[in-house]
């Protein structure tokens, strides 16, 4: 341990831009990583030891650490990630630490647990309740209340008064760890020829080593088979593991998975866990004991000390993408984290981005593909339905080719899934009256009709108000009409076309997580026929029974003037299609489409995916855009447009000149207001060698300061342009 003089720099967990100094008291031992309490301005506030102060400062100026946690101190690479993330993203790196450090729960002890054993002493009284809990103590066996409560079925009374009468006595025990070590010889998959094929090339990385493999692999080609052999490797070699996925919806099924192969559930770490669980899984990812998570993308900054495997499944999942706060991609923190750590990388998907398609390409990434499905299942077979001339009659949605082919589907005992990337009733209401149309109050967008809970919604901001009777401008009565389809719109037609049909709904805003893995579970089990989904349903489920896809507005991706949304819509299209024909029944998908000739509906049909990246890439390198370049978006927001406005164009004054760098804007940002704040855009772009990072940092600290409610947001990498 490297030896500190009695003044240390600690970096505090607030938004601040580097570490300050404190005194050390007499017979206080910190290291670099150490985790302290220090008193900043009226209150004590978490912070790490950083090192030696870079300035000399008189001791008499400076205060004391309050406290040293008796934790192990954060590792170095973890220590790096933060300043390396703070540097990309130009967020404070007090505010990564923030990320870092979950809370003083996590920092101290563990509370002993009430524990009773007997004493050998009989009580004068004897009921059965009584003999139920003596004989679950017999040979000595310790039991922890809560454990003796729930295995003899009786009230903490009995327990209580058997303490009384001295027959049970009181002990105070350690807690259980929150998840037992994953055994990695527990249950050994076999697998096919390919599998085996891919897993030997991703163990050419050396387990203690950097090095990251794209595990490139058709929907139901049995990637997460062979990425737990790569993360049984690691357990063997006495390192950690993380795997993160895109979203929480998907864990329950992944958990099972992991247990079956593993043995054990592994920790987790995601929104849904209580305080207290995310302190128990925090404090033993940093002590050793927990051995493998799965979690999501805030996982990266979990304090593993002994980290071997970072596993991103569906890496090109836009879920990955921290928007809000620190605005960091997971794909390429997981990347540089692991390159800090020597510990190795595998991006899984069906459907990589371009960006890491492009450095498989390069050599950069080992390129292990999977090209055939899992036990011999066929890929669904794939055809458009061109709306143009095989269009729905008007007021209905779903073309009579796909109702033919439902109707079949039905009939055949197998399971159907419409697909709509739009939440609620319809997108857009109007006064069939006066034209008007209803739009948040506090942003530039409309209202969602939600005709199932009777309100309209804003999906930006949350804002709601109940569906009116009346025309809110107009007054006229029962004028009010609901203009395109969302998913209950499909589900209202779908009810009235297939009544016979069991239905079942799937979007993010129809209840809870909980609620939704018990919908998955029983689409598995067979118990609906026709499935009716968002993006929910298009990633990571596999429903036997399942044999047609039919997607209702393949196109709807295509219209958003997005630079990324041909590689949006080519992901979700193949990865909702991939649901279909997953055992061993044949599968179909159905595209419903105005633009047929378009390159992402040619490749869907003729299944021809390198010709879509070769396009592509071809098209991104033409542009000068990512992975060939690299974007820089600043959002300038106040509650006053011209204010935000006149800001932007004072920064764009400022920006200095660069070879190689264009600015574009100001302009209003698409969604020019969210919760009342105007949002106008700047964009900087520059070559992919160029230091763009510090291009803005040097801009940002040479322009006017922002005053009043100015706020300006840097998004490096940006993966929307909304």
């Amino acid at each position: 341990m490297e030896q500190l003089p009695d003044i240390v720099a600690v970096m505090v967990s607030v938004a601040v831009e580097g570490p300050y100094s404190y005194r050390v008291p007499a017979g206080m031992v910190v290291q670099r990583g150490s985790i302290v309490a220090v008193p900043l301005g009226p209150r004590l506030t978490l912070g790490v030891v950083w090192g030696a102060p870079k300035d000399s400062f008189a001791h008499n100026r400076l205060k004391d650490i309050a406290q040293a946690f008796d934790v192990p101190a954060l590792s170095e690479e973890l220590l790096k990630l933060v300043d390396w993330v703070a540097r990309y993203t130009l967020a404070a790196p007090g505010a990564v630490l923030r990320a870092v450090l979950r809370s003083t729960e996590a920092l101290e002890p563990e509370r002993p647990i009430v524990a009773f054993r007997r004493t050998g002493h009989e009580p004068e009284r004897l009921t059965p309740a009584r003999l139920r809990v003596l004989d679950a103590l017999m040979d000595d066996q310790v039991w922890p209340k809560a454990a003796l409560v729930g295995a003899t079925g009786v009230s903490p009374s009995v327990i209580e008064g058997l303490e009384r009468a001295g027959a049970i006595e009181r002990l105070e025990i350690a807690p259980p760890p929150i998840v037992m070590p994953p055994d990695p010889d527990e249950g050994v998959a076999v697998l096919n020829g390919g599998q085996q094929a891919a897993l030997e090339q991703i163990r050419q990385i050396d387990p203690l080593q950097f090095g990251v493999a794209l595990l490139d692999g058709v929907t139901g080609g049995g990637k997460t088979e062979v990425f737990f052999e790569a993360v049984a490797d690691t357990l063997r070699a006495g390192r950690q593991a993380l795997i993160l996925l895109p979203e929480i919806a998907l864990t329950h099924t992944f958990l099972a998975r992991f247990t079956k192969r593993f043995g054990t559930r592994p920790a987790e770490w995601h929104s849904d866990m209580t305080p207290a669980q995310r302190a128990r899984v925090w404090r033993g990812v940093l002590d050793g004991t927990v051995r493998a998570v799965v979690g999501a993308r805030s996982a990266l900054f979990l304090p593993f000390r002994e980290l071997g495997i970072l596993v991103l499944d569906e890496e090109h999942d836009g879920a990955y993408k921290q928007a809000d706060g620190i605005t960091y991609h997971a794909r390429d923190m997981a990347v540089v984290r692991a390159h800090l750590a020597g510990a190795r990388v595998i991006l899984s998907s069906a459907t990589p981005s371009v960006e890491t398609r492009n450095n498989a390409n390069q050599g950069r990434y080992s390129h292990v593909m999977l090209n055939a499905r899992f036990a011999a299942a066929a890929m669904p077979n794939i055809t458009a339905i061109d709306m143009r001339e095989e269009g729905p009659e008007k007021g209905q949605w779903i073309a009579p080719k796909l109702a033919r082919e439902i109707f079949a589907t039905l009939d055949r005992g197998e399971q159907a899934l419409l697909f709509l990337n739009r939440r609620g009733y319809a997108p857009l209401t109007l006064c069939r009256q006066c034209g008007h149309q209803y739009q948040c109050p506090d942003c530039s967008a409309w209202l969602v009709e939600h005709r199932f809970r009777g309100v309209l919604a804003c999906h930006h901001c949350g804002h709601e108000q109940k569906i009116p009777k009346d025309c809110g401008a107009c007054g006229a009565v029962d004028a009010l009409v609901a203009v395109g389809p969302g998913i209950e719109r499909i589900a209202e037609e779908a009810a009235a076309r297939f009544n016979d049909a069991r239905r079942v709904i799937l979007s993010s805003d129809m209840g809870s997580n909980a609620h939704l893995r018990d919908r998955f579970s029983e689409i598995e089990k067979g118990e609906y026929d026709l499935i009716i989904g968002t993006q929910l349903v298009a990633k990571g489920h596999h429903f036997e029974k399942l044999t047609l896809v039919g997607v209702l507005d393949a196109d709807l991706g295509l219209a958003h003037g997005d630079p990324r949304a041909a590689e949006k819509t080519f992901q979700i299209l193949t990865q909702v299609a991939g649901r279909a024909g997953r055992a061993s029944r044949t599968g179909k998908a159905m595209l419903q489409t105005y633009h047929p000739d378009h390159a992402v509906m040619r490749a869907m049909v003729t299944g021809d995916r390198e010709a879509f990246y070769a396009h592509e890439l071809a098209a991104r390198e033409a542009g000068g855009l990512p992975p060939f370049g690299r974007l820089a978006a600043l959002i300038v927001s106040a509650s006053e447009h011209d204010v935000a406005m006149g800001y932007a164009k004072k920064l764009l004054s400022a920006a200095p000149m660069a070879d190689g760098v264009k600015l574009f804007g100001p302009a209003d940002a698409p969604v020019a207001m969210v919760r009342g704040r105007h949002r106008v855009r700047l964009l900087a772009q520059s070559g992919k060698d160029f230091d763009l990072s510090g291009y803005v940092r040097f801009w940002i600290g040479s322009a006017e300061k922002t005053t009043g409610n100015l706020r300006v947001q840097v998004d490096i990498d940006p993966q929307s342009f909304m």
